[in-house]
């Protein structure tokens, strides 16, 4: 507590006492073009004398804005100039301490109608790049995402896996943090899997992948962070309608914006039916002492369907240009049903039956999570300066259930009922303040350009399960009574205060050096009310960041880092309730689960160049202690109980890469591929596991005239690898047709999922001390999407701030593959 005193005296000292004063501002602005009204982007904007004479300049973005900092106070001139428009000035444009920020609003730029019907500007950002230390993935240049979810999205992000089953991977592991606009999701932290697929794909702008996390991101999330930005808004009146349908996945969503200079009202809404169908069949030998004792035979079948919702308001509100108020509520829910049919067969092992019977298994998951965001953001007149304080409260309840009917082979009247209802409770609040304030520092024959970062955070969370178990063991409903030793209660808490002060140093050589220091003190609270014990608990974490790059000539990039994770189980690795939907694989949480801590070190070499070659190849390393893993312990009697547990160290070191680049006009390749040695050891259970993996993609796009679009794109991955098995991988192809029309306001997009297989198989093979298994799990993933897009209204772009989010990205995925 002493320390976050301290911080917070440092942050209140630097944000609300008197600071040094600077004679520097900056000049911002927007582009369009007069007839379209579209941004355009590229534009050359020098920054001249009162006389002429060019000072500095910069290009404008792909969204048609630009800034220029650091310009001394005085009277300038700005030359706008772009291949096939008309070149254009603003003069006497005047920088002083009473308007050291600049903002000359929209700018029309009228085209060469010469040059109207010959000139094209080629000029685009690159589908996949390297920005700040990690890598983005532009999704809003990709045409084959129309009518997905952010799942599509991320199967085509470098280094991401998403698996057939739905669970996300980074460079494989499991241990990730998704975030959308740099905060945190309700609905991200109760079930990813569901959660990606709910999100639609045609609100998002790029991800980013960042796998060494500074100081000011938590210190969770053993590979590291994905972020998911959003679109931004825009001025004026704008929407986008989407519809989509296919055999596995169909949508309906609507995004409107209403901007204007002070506020400001964005609504996302979005409906989406999924549905999904896999089947598994496995041997499974039970041992004793390296002798078998039976052998159980399964095949499951399933049927999955999932009517969800996702829905985000938005409210930005400016009283100044200095000043930001953001108020957003997101919801997201969902009905998922699973209806499955078991086959359960246990041998003695000289091939006697001991029980045989079919199992019809109903699974409902309702969800309908919330949460609220309020944030305010204060800059200054000197550029790049700014506080910011947020809130969050989030509320995420569930009622799962399962109901079980158990018929013997060739009967026709079951012998055994069993029904299940769980209710889950999950509050959670966070408070954060973060100060950043740049500065220079002249040296000898150089001037040093510095970035201080601090801040402090403080998030408690309350987690309750209540789970009852009914059955009726003559298989007749009238005979259900509830199970006393099956039902389950546990009620967790967890507080975090943190801290965190970062310190970037740029030299004008283009070297640069970012310290950075988070402490982080957690405290947990356990009550397991259906075996009487409690638990309480508190430890400290202090976490290193370390990066040091070198840029040669503007356009290659050495950089080498450093930094620790820590992974906090949440209740799905917790919850005591043993879940018996299939009596012969039982499934319970573990209250008793320590964090994982992972020490990770990169280095790096990216490279791009004028003619849109973008290069980033990374050596990495990274050893997690503590690891958590589901085990499985098979009794005599055929009884598999799978547990999480910590099960000791697993080191990972490889190497990934990605190529951009285009071979021919209007045609772009990109490549991926990551390739690690990964080993496992556990020395309370006796057990290790190693081995190589390797995943990566090719996507292939073309843009034909008359505004047409094909993609093609290929994933792969040789499967994943934990203490007691291993899977193999497989190959995915996605093919895509899109057509543009009414003025490019209107697309109509065909997307075709592995057109070629209809399932995409799992072979899995395991082995430990009281068991050896085999099974294969096969998905049917061959799917066709048609979805139309109509874009309305009339936007410029709005030049101002960025809000600020609260990223809790602190919390470990469940995962029990394995």
């Amino acid at each position: 507590m002493r320390f976050l005193l301290i911080f917070f005296i440092i942050i209140s000292a630097f944000c609300y006492t008197a600071h040094s004063s600077t004679n520097q501002g900056r000049i911002t602005g927007s582009l369009i073009d007069s007839l379209t009204s579209k941004p355009i982007p590229f534009v050359t904007v020098s920054l001249n004398t009162a006389d002429g004479k060019t000072i500095t300049g910069t290009l404008a973005g792909d969204d048609g804005t630009f800034t220029i900092e650091n310009v001394v106070f005085g009277t300038y001139q700005l030359a706008l100039t772009l291949v096939g428009y008309r070149s254009k000035k603003i003069v006497s444009l005047t920088i002083s301490p009473e308007k050291p920020a600049v903002h000359v609003g929209t700018i029309l730029l009228i085209p060469e109608p010469k040059l109207l019907s010959e000139v094209k500007v080629v000029g685009q950002k690159a589908l996949v790049e390297r920005k700040n230390g990690h890598i983005v993935y532009n999704a809003e240049r990709d045409a084959s995402t129309s009518g997905g979810t952010a799942a599509d999205v991320l199967r085509k992000t470098p280094m991401v896996t998403v698996e057939p089953d739905g669970n996300l991977t980074m460079r494989g592991s499991s241990s990730i943090k998704v975030l959308v606009n740099g905060k945190p999701s309700a609905i991200m932290a109760s079930n990813l899997a569901d959660a990606i697929k709910q999100m639609p794909a045609s609100i998002i702008k790029s991800v980013e992948v960042i796998t060494n996390p500074g100081a000011k991101y938590d210190a969770e999330g053993v590979a590291g962070v994905i972020n998911i930005i959003t679109k931004k808004a825009l001025t004026g009146k704008s929407g986008q309608v989407t519809l989509a349908g296919g055999n596995l996945n169909s949508s309906v969503g609507i995004n409107l914006n209403l901007q204007g200079d002070k506020l400001g009202v964005n609504v996302v809404l979005n409906g989406n039916q999924k549905k999904g169908f896999d089947a598994s069949e496995g041997t499974r030998t039970t041992l004793l002492n390296d002798q078998p004792v039976n052998v159980l035979k399964q095949t499951y079948a399933n049927k999955s369907s999932d009517f969800g919702e996702y829905s985000v308001v938005s409210l930005d509100y400016d009283p100044d240009s200095l000043n930001r108020i953001n108020l957003s509520a997101t919801f997201s829910g969902g009905k998922a049903r699973t209806n499955s049919s078991l086959f359960s067969r246990l041998m003695n092992v000289d091939g006697t039956i001991e029980q045989e019977y079919n199992r019809n298994i109903q699974v409902r998951s309702p969800t309908a999570n919330t949460e609220y965001n309020l944030s305010w953001m204060r800059t200054y007149q000197k550029s790049g300066r700014e506080f910011s304080v947020l809130t969050q409260y989030s509320r995420m309840p569930g009622n799962p259930g399962y109901t079980v009917v158990q018929t013997p082979v060739l009967a026709e009247v079951p012998d055994y009922l069993e029904r299940s209802q769980s209710k889950i409770k999950h509050n959670e609040y966070t408070f954060q303040t973060d100060y950043i304030d740049p500065f220079m520092l002249p040296i000898r024959q150089d001037t040093l350009s510095i970035t201080l970062e601090t801040g402090l955070k403080g998030v408690s969370r309350k987690t309750g399960t209540l789970s009852t178990v009914e059955q009726a063991m003559t298989g007749k409903e009238s005979d259900y009574q509830i199970a006393p030793d099956r039902s389950a209660e546990l009620n967790y808490g967890q507080r975090i205060l943190a801290g965190y002060l970062s310190l970037r140093v740029e030299t004008g050589n283009q070297w640069a050096l970012t310290l950075g220091g988070r402490y982080e003190h957690t405290q947990i609270s356990s009550d397991n009310l259906s075996v009487q014990t409690q638990f309480k608990g508190n430890y400290h974490n202090l976490i290193p960041t370390v990066n040091l790059s070198k840029t040669i000539n503007e356009k290659h990039t050495i950089e080498a880092s450093y930094t620790q994770r820590i992974s906090r189980p949440q209740i799905e690795y917790l919850n005591p309730f043993k879940n018996y939907s299939d009596s012969k694989n039982v499934s319970v949480g573990n209250p008793d689960l320590q964090a994982e801590l992972a020490h990770a070190t990169e280095l790096t070499y990216s490279m791009y160049d004028d003619k849109g070659t973008s290069l980033s190849t990374t050596l990495y390393w990274r050893q997690t202690n503590n690891a958590i893993e589901w085990l499985k312990k098979v009794n005599t009697e055929g009884v598999a109980l799978s547990t999480p547990q910590n099960i000791g160290q697993e080191a990972r070191f490889g190497g990934s890469w990605y190529l951009s680049f285009l071979p021919a006009k209007d045609l772009t390749v990109t490549v991926n591929n990551d390739l690690s040695y990964n080993s496992l050891v556990s020395p309370s259970l006796s057990q290790r596991n190693s081995g190589w993996l390797n995943s990566g993609g090719l996507v292939i796009s073309y843009k034909l005239p008359k505004d047409w679009y094909l993609e093609g794109s290929w994933y792969y991955t040789t499967g994943w690898l934990y203490i007691q098995s291993r899977y193999k991988g497989y190959t995915y192809l996605n093919l895509t047709g899109k057509k543009e029309f009414m003025q490019k306001k209107a697309a109509l997009t065909l997307r075709l999922g592995n057109p070629f297989k209809k399932y995409i198989i799992l072979t899995g093979h395991s082995k430990a001390p009281t068991y050896v298994s085999d099974g294969n799990n096969a998905y049917v993933y061959q799917s066709f999407n048609l979805s139309f897009s109509y874009k309305f209204g009339h936007v410029g772009v709005k030049e101002g701030k960025k809000n600020k989010k609260i990223i809790n990205d602190d919390k470990k995925q469940a995962s029990k593959r394995g």
